[in-house]
Order: structure tokens, then C-alpha cells, then sequence
């Protein structure tokens, strides 16, 4: 062992000596330069029982290499536990100069498909996993073999300490690439004006010919070389990181025999090396700029996402709720059971699962399945951890005639909204409610449960109670072939002639109704159309009579629910207003009888054909959603931003044609002109929407066909999908969509409480200034409570703090102190100023008492 130790020491000697010899040497010769290494893990390839050897007896045979690492962090404790002298040998090399760790996100996730707060948690664990086992590694170039990016990762990176990225993924382009821009360096800036040096893919760095997966710096060959001298790039520079599962060694050649005569940098050498603290090119990097292209509307795809943005919802809500306990009581919540929910949520946003489903991963079988456990997991944990904490805030308790409720709101804004209770077990008839103060509120009862309108603080709670009472059953009502339902905001009249789409949406503007039906379209609002290859071509849900039912007319709620038939498909779908809502839900399920064959033709040559019949949405089957507002601008908001789209349309069919068409939350069309009327749509999941000239918003409900290396992605059982509409006038800002979307995703969780508990308290409010929370979770130091301006300025705020609070302290995403936030008194609490860009976010640490 000792002998072991010693060569490890004089290796690494040897090593550093050859690190400060290359890096001496680069200005001078100007050589083209070269990142290799590996990708992956155990989850996404890293053969255990000879890797890591494989690895260090590479870098020993080979002193002028370098290994750049995007190895998955859980794959250590393996390491560890299976090859113990690997490990060893390993650890004496992980912080060396020849070794840089680029990505250390826990599952190495796309970063666009998920939440802002998703992507702070993959880095917070995955770095906490990697110091576990080499404290030394630093964290400074973010490098990625596949297209993991998102237009906010400078804010986030440099949040963790990072000072170099590159927006290349040259060798495993299956699912996507970036946007070629630009020379040698730029300053890659995101929407809230953070920056990091970035290394691009170049404007002259086009895609490889006759692949589908690669563009020209995957090996540092001539034709590559040649543009980026004739672009004046004066250091060139390629990379590949290895799929972990490969014994190629060296990637591009060994010794002076490599190819352009290139030399074998990390990124963090070649940074450093040309000496360059800024670029004099400042690259505002849209979303847009992001280029992805999955098996969007896929059965199996479409259900992970779902899975991965309820497991999101609720363990976010989870942390809220306990963050609250903790302020009151002082009580920490199960950190276990949270640290295991965020885990296998984490590897449910692994790319590999969105990008091959239907892999086999494990024994327990493929990347769908397995997910199908983990995100059940999450949710399971966190409806424990949530529980927990509302039993440490309230006791529950109820009487023959009478039960209390405590209603939460985890954003940190008031709330006003209808919400459903179950009744108490032997209930029936009629029930009336009452808020915390004793004054009645509105309630209506709707069979075994009750809707209540409630009032709820900001980042607090609020409290009813129910009392039986005599009937109070709502109506229906019936016009000709119109079914009709109103609340104080909308009229929709459904034509059941026509399939059940939207005939009429009125929308009350003070004193009159506006139609934003475009009644000139040839598609209808809500009309489920598609490209049935294998069936008649395109079908529509109008070339049928609907039957529609409206199941409920009260003054709290309004709901209808729509049936017919796509082809030889029934489908159901449900509209619902509620009273004082802007949101109006909208679900969607259709029963498929067999596989049926949707988009716009079968391919045959999926594996290697640049043509592909999964990527034009236009033939999918998409929900319709013509309205009346003239020519229009289209935003789409992303992980901590809001984009605006350039593009003329959605549609595309070859790989190097990718367009950006994803819609994460929402994507909103606004009027260019007259009264800026607008249209939003918000999605369960993230998927593709369609748009463009002549044609009307569209949401991807269904393909199926051929996809991906050519696997087959049919649809069997039943497709269930949730969306919402929200008409309003001039730009998604003002309209408060991103409020509005948070509200959707958190929305107000229930649980009894006894008749002292009943009451009201708001921990933390922002106002009206624009803000969201992003996160509050409990530690052992106190409440990390992150803000995202969403909507507002950057003018200071006021956070008003209810809660006995001892000290604030802005930190950076790794803990560390970055200024204190001074309290001032307020009322029965204090309030604390804090300042953010838009669409960037702080993140306080608030110390109790």
C-alpha cells in the first residue's frame, strides 16, 4: 500500500511538471487545441469493474493527455465500494492539472426541459456527491457531450464559481445542438445580464456532413482547422468527451502524432492560457438559441415529463410548507426523506431518460419504468415531509356539524381562489363556510365535496370552517346545439355540431364581450387535428357530432365536459371556469383503440436519416387554438427567463434544421397592433407547440410512429393531458402570466386543523413587485429562500418577514456569504430590501430566532 502511495506521488509530480510545460509552451506555438475525455456513468454507461483503471493507466502511457470528466457523481460510491484500489489509485489524480471535472450536475439533465430550481439542485447535489469523495476538484469550465444548456446557465453557473464555459457538443448531437455564432471567445450573457468567457460553437463550425449527430470540431480535422484560421479564430480549439463505456484512449491521436498537430488541453488550460478576462463579444444567448429535438408527443415521453413536473410541484411545495414549521416551531423536517426525493427525481431528468425511454437501464427494467418508480417516490416523500409539517403548524379536529381547515399558499404574493375540500365522512345536502374572522364566505356543495372561495396571505396560510347546512345544488343549462357555461370573466358557448369545439369565448373587457374566436379560421378552438398516415390523412375531432354534458353550474365553478371521436378514437375533454379565475382549465384524454400511425409519414431509415417524420408538429396531433388577434408576437418562457421567439414558424424536418418549439410552462400570442388582445397557453408538462404565419397556436397531443435509431414510439391505453387558456390584453408582463403560472404549479394545499387553530399568518410577502419564489427549504443554519423577479424591475423591494427572525444574509448558490441584508422593524414583523434583474433571483438565508 505504502509502495502504491509513493508511485501515485511521483506520478502526479510528473504530471504537474508536464501540465506547466504544455501550458508554458501554448502561446508560443499556437498549436490547435483539443479537449478528450469521457461522459457518462453508471446510469448512462461507466463499465465499473475496468474503467477507472482504464483511466489512469491511459494517463500514465500517455503524459501528454488531458481527461476531461462529465462522469455522473452517484458513480463514485460505486467505484468505491467495487474497486477499492482503482478508487485509491484514482483519488490521487482527481485535482491534479491533467483532470478537470466540467459537469457535475447528479444526472447530467438537458437543463431546458426542467426548472430553474431543478438545475441549481442537480449542481448542489452533484458537487456535494463529487467533495464527498475528492474535496479538492474545483469547479470552474462547464463542458457537456450532449446539448444539456438553457439560457440562463451563466446566472446559475456563476452562482456556483464558475468562470469558463463552452457551447459546444460536437459528438453526440442526436437530441440537439446550439446555434453556431461567432469567433474565438464571447461573453456568454444571459437575460439577467450575467456573463461567463465562453468558448462557442463557432459561426464557421458548421455540421458534420452525413452525420446526424456531430459538428466539425468533434475531431480537430483539417477542413475544421482550415475555416476557423480563415475566420481569424487564431486558437482553435475541438472536443469530444468518450462515451465512458469506450477503450479509446487518446481521442485524436497520441504523442507528436495527433491530428492537425493538435495538443491536449481542459478547458480551465486553455482559458487560462490565452489570458483573456473578457471577450470583445457580448452573445445575449436567446433560448431560441437552444436546438432541441425529442420524441415530442410520444406516449412515452409525454408521461415522463408529466412525471418529472408533478414530482417538481410537489416536493417544492413540500420544502415550502416545512420551511414555514420551522420558522413557527423550529422544527427541521426529515432531510432523508427529502435528500432521496430530490435523488431520484434527479435521475428522472437524466437526458438519457427523455432521449431513449425505452433503453433497458436496470433489472427493473427500462429508463420509463424505472422512472415510474422514482417520481412515485418523490411525491411519496414529499407528501410525508408536507403532512409532517402542517401537523407541527396545526392539530386537526372537527364536531358533528362543524370542520376547520387551514389553506396554505406557498408563493410568496396573496391569494384569492376557489378551492375543494373533501366533507366529512357522513355529510350530505348542503354546506356554508366561514373564514378565519367568523364572516361568511362562498361556498357551494358539489356531492362528497365542497368549493370555497378563500382568501390566503402571502408565504402563510389561512383558515375556514364548514357547517352543514340545506341543500345548495347548482344548475345546468342548455341553448339549442350550444352548451354554454359564464363565471364574471368568460362565456364559452361549446358547438356540439361541430365536435364540440369552441364556438364562442367571450372575454369581459369593463362593460362589453369580446370574441376571441377567430371565426374565419378553418381550424376550431379545442379541435383535435392530425395526420393519421395509415387512416385518411388528416382527421379532425369536427368531422363528428359531440355529445357535451355541462356537469356543473354553480357561481364558484363552471365545467362541461366534451365527448366524441378522433377517427376510430373516442375522446373526452373537460373546460371548467371558476369564479374571479383568469385560468381556464382545460384536460384532454383520448382512449386509443389500437396503435394508430400519426405524424407525417412512416419512416423506415430513422437510424441515419437526416429527413425525419417525427420532427414536422404540423402533421401531429395537436390542440387547435385559432383566436382573433391579428398579426402577433409569441413569447415562451424557459428556466429563468421569458423569450421572445424570432422564428417565422415552427415547423422543420431535417436534423440540421432543428428550430426551438418547446414549451416549458407556457408559450403567450400577443397582438402587434389595436388592443394588444393576447392568448396564453399553459402545459402539464414540457412538450412542442406549433405556430406560424396563416395558421393558429397549436399544442403537440400525439405522434406516433418511427423515431430515434429508429425504435418504434406507438400509443396504447390512454393519453391524458392538462392544459389552460388565459385571454388578456398586452404583453405577458402585464398580464402577470409568470405569476399566474406559478399559482398553477403550486397551487393551494389543504389540511384539517382544529377550531384554535383557526387563523391567518403570512411568513414572507413581496407584494405586487413581480417576484416568485423559486425555493424555501429549512436547514440546519436557518431558511434559504430564493426570489426570481419574474416580472418587475430591478428598483429595491420590500420582502416584509412576519416570523421571528434573527439575522439575513444574501449567499451564493454554494452557501457562501455575499452580503448581509439589513432588517428594519415593520409592524409585528421586519422587513428586509433586496434588489434583482429581471429574471435573475437572490437567495437569502434568514437566521430564526
Amino acid at each position: 500500500m505504502e509502495r502504491m502511495k509513493w508511485m501515485a506521488t511521483l506520478l502526479l509530480v510528473v504530471w504537474c511538471v508536464g501540465a506547466v510545460a504544455q501550458n508554458t509552451s501554448k502561446t508560443t506555438t499556437q498549436r490547435p487545441s483539443f479537449v478528450d475525455g469521457y461522459h457518462g456513468g453508471i446510469y448512462g454507461h461507466y463499465p465499473v469493474e475496468w474503467k477507472t483503471r482504464f483511466m489512469c493507466e491511459t494517463l500514465e502511457r500517455n503524459p501528454e493527455w488531458r481527461m476531461s470528466l462529465e462522469i455522473e457523481p452517484e458513480t463514485w460510491d460505486s467505484v468505491a465500494l467495487l474497486t477499492p484500489a482503482d478508487y485509491e489509485r484514482f483519488k490521487q489524480i482527481a485535482a491534479s492539472p491533467r483532470v478537470e471535472f466540467t459537469n457535475p450536475a447528479y444526472a447530467q439533465p438537458y437543463c431546458y426541459n426542467i426548472s430553474g430550481e431543478s438545475i441549481i439542485r442537480q449542481m448542489q447535489y452533484g458537487m456535494r456527491k463529487i467533495w464527498e469523495h475528492f474535496p479538492d476538484v474545483e469547479f470552474l469550465s462547464y463542458a457537456v457531450e450532449e446539448p444539456c444548456f438553457t439560457s440562463a446557465l451563466p446566472q446559475i453557473l456563476s452562482g456556483f464559481g464558475y468562470k469558463y464555459a463552452t457551447l459546444k457538443c460536437p459528438n453526440t448531437c442526436w437530441g440537439g445542438y446550439t446555434a453556431p455564432y461567432g469567433g474565438e471567445l464571447v461573453n456568454w450573457i444571459s437575460a439577467d445580464g450575467s456573463s461567463l468567457l465562453t468558448s462557442p460553437r463557432h459561426a464557421c463550425e458548421e455540421l458534420y456532413p452525413k452525420s446526424v449527430w456531430q459538428t466539425m470540431s468533434w475531431g480537430n480535422e483539417k477542413e475544421y482547422l482550415d475555416a476557423c484560421r480563415e475566420a481569424g479564430i487564431e486558437h482553435p480549439i475541438g472536443m469530444t468527451l468518450q462515451d465512458a463505456g469506450w477503450k479509446g484512449g487518446p481521442w485524436i491521436g497520441r504523442g507528436n502524432n495527433t491530428r492537425g498537430n493538435s495538443r491536449y488541453v481542459t478547458w480551465r488550460e486553455y482559458f487560462e492560457g490565452l489570458g483573456v478576462e473578457r471577450a470583445d463579444d457580448d452573445y445575449h444567448f436567446s433560448q431560441e438559441e437552444v436546438r432541441p429535438a425529442l420524441m415530442w408527443g410520444s406516449q412515452v415521453l409525454q408521461r415522463i415529463a408529466q412525471l418529472v413536473r408533478r414530482g417538481e410541484n410537489d416536493l417544492l411545495q413540500s420544502e415550502q410548507i416545512a420551511s414555514m414549521a420551522y420558522l413557527q416551531k423550529g422544527v427541521l423536517p426529515d432531510q432523508a426523506a427529502i435528500d432521496e426525493a430530490w435523488r431520484v427525481l434527479m435521475l428522472s431528468q437524466h437526458h438519457d431518460s427523455w432521449i431513449v425511454p425505452y433503453n433497458r437501464l436496470n433489472e427493473r427494467g427500462t429508463w420509463a419504468e424505472n422512472i415510474d418508480d422514482w417520481c412515485a417516490t418523490t411525491c411519496q416523500n414529499a407528501a410525508v415531509v408536507q403532512q409532517q409539517a402542517m401537523g407541527v403548524l396545526a392539530a386537526s379536529g372537527a364536531t358533528e356539524k362543524e370542520a376547520y381547515f387551514r389553506v396554505y399558499n406557498t408563493q410568496p404574493f396573496a391569494r384569492r381562489e376557489v378551492v375543494r375540500v373533501a366533507l366529512p365522512e357522513g355529510w350530505s345536502g348542503g354546506v356554508t363556510a366561514k373564514g378565519a374572522d367568523g364572516e361568511v364566505v362562498e361556498c357551494e356543495a358539489d356531492g362528497d365535496e365542497a368549493l370555497v372561495m378563500v382568501s390566503v396571505p402571502a408565504f402563510g396560510y389561512g383558515s375556514f370552517s364548514l357547517q352543514r347546512a340545506a341543500e345548495n345544488v347548482a344548475s345546468a343549462e342548455n341553448k339549442n346545439n350550444l352548451k354554454i357555461i359564464e363565471n364574471d370573466l368568460y362565456r364559452i358557448e361549446v358547438d356540439v355540431l361541430r365536435g364540440g369545439v369552441i364556438k364562442h369565448l367571450y372575454v369581459r373587457e369593463g362593460r362589453r364581450w369580446v370574441d376571441y374566436v377567430d371565426a374565419d379560421s378553418e381550424f376550431g378552438l379545442g379541435e383535435l387535428r392530425g395526420h393519421f398516415y395509415r387512416n385518411g390523412g388528416f382527421r379532425s375531432s369536427m368531422e363528428r357530432t359531440a355529445e357535451v354534458e355541462v356537469v356543473r353550474h354553480g357561481d364558484l365553478e363552471q365545467s362541461l365536459i366534451i365527448k366524441g371521436m378522433i377517427a376510430a378514437h373516442p375522446f373526452t375533454q373537460r373546460i371548467t371556469l371558476r369564479k374571479g379565475d383568469k385560468r381556464i382549465d382545460m384536460a384532454v384524454e383520448i382512449d386509443w383503440q389500437h396503435n394508430e400511425g400519426i405524424g407525417e409519414y412512416y419512416q423506415k431509415d430513422a437510424f441515419s436519416a437526416n429527413a425525419r417524420a417525427c420532427y414536422d408538429d404540423s402533421y401531429k396531433l395537436s390542440l387547435m387554438l385559432p383566436v382573433a388577434l391579428g398579426d402577433v408576437v409569441l413569447d415562451k418562457n424557459a428556466p429563468y427567463d421569458v423569450c421572445r421567439s424570432t422564428l417565422e414558424n415552427t415547423h422543420f424536418k431535417r436534423w440540421d434544421e432543428i428550430k426551438h418549439n418547446i414549451i416549458l410552462n407556457w408559450v403567450d400570442v400577443v397582438g402587434k397592433r389595436g388592443a394588444q388582445r393576447g392568448l396564453a397557453l399553459l402545459s402539464d408538462h414540457t412538450t412542442s407547440y406549433r405556430h406560424g404565419e396563416g395558421e393558429p397556436l397549436g399544442l403537440t397531443i400525439q405522434y406516433s410512429g418511427s423515431g430515434l435509431w429508429g425504435r418504434e414510439y406507438g400509443v396504447k391505453g390512454r393519453t391524458e393531458v392538462r392544459c389552460a387558456l388565459i385571454p388578456h390584453r398586452k404583453a405577458w408582463d402585464e398580464a402577470g402570466l409568470e405569476r399566474a403560472n406559478a399559482c398553477w404549479n403550486a397551487p393551494l394545499q389543504l389540511a384539517a386543523c382544529s377550531a384554535v387553530d383557526m387563523g391567518e399568518k403570512s411568513y414572507l410577502d413581496v407584494g405586487a413587485s413581480g417576484y416568485i419564489l423559486s425555493a424555501a427549504y429549512p436547514t440546519a443554519e436557518g431558511v434559504i429562500v430564493r426570489l426570481y423577479n419574474a416580472e418587475g424591475d430591478a428598483k429595491p423591494v420590500a420582502v416584509r418577514l412576519s416570523a421571528d427572525v434573527k439575522s439575513a444574509r444574501e449567499v451564493n448558490l454554494l452557501g457562501e456569504k455575499t452580503a448581509d441584508v439589513a432588517l428594519q422593524a415593520a409592524g409585528e414583523g421586519c422587513e428586509m430590501m433586496i434588489s434583482a434583474p429581471r429574471f435573475g433571483f437572490k437567495t437569502i438565508l434568514l437566521e430564526r430566532k
